[in-house]
């Protein structure tokens, strides 16, 4: 096994065993191990690049903001090695979707409904964002998005795509 996936099944190891919902009425176990999968999954698609991974939901204006220049950022830095994923907290899907034909994703979204994949990252705002290193390692995290936090954003991307 190669350290990228190592480094993703460790950090998922870690963040299931910190403890899931337990008593949730609207939660099932099969979504959230659904929602768990999907994301193992989709950044072991992803080993060897860098990820920038964001929370969103469809209330929050902020989130407005970040869509296009993370659509910038995927298409400027794709070849390179960026992806861009980004998971969904909307309860009802249908909003996200309402969201989106107004505000287009040119990247992967996961639905997370139940907020599993949240409260694994401990999230203190919307949006929140983190970026993985080309090994699967979380290099930095952040809350918020505006033009000055764009800017560091970006440079951190740099950063990580340069190593």
């Amino acid at each position: 096994m190669n350290n990228f996936i190592k480094t993703t099944v460790i950090t998922l190891t870690v963040f299931m065993l910190s403890g899931l919902p337990t008593s949730n009425a609207n939660a099932s176990n099969t979504d959230t191990s659904n929602v768990l999968e999907e994301f193992t999954q989709t950044m072991a698609q992803h080993q060897g690049k860098v990820v920038y991974l964001d929370f969103w939901a469809s209330w929050c204006v902020p989130c407005r903001k970040s869509f296009p220049w993370m659509n910038t950022m995927q298409k400027q830095y794709q070849q390179q090695g960026l992806v861009v994923l980004s998971v969904n907290l909307d309860a009802q899907k249908t909003l996200a979707v309402k969201f989106l034909q107004q505000t287009p994703a040119d990247f992967a979204i996961i639905y997370d409904a139940q907020g599993v994949l949240a409260k694994k990252f401990q999230l203190k705002g919307m949006p929140s964002s983190y970026l993985f290193d080309r090994q699967g390692k979380m290099i930095s995290a952040h809350t918020g998005f505006n033009g000055k936090k764009q800017q560091k954003y970006q440079q951190e991307i740099e950063l990580a795509l340069s190593q």
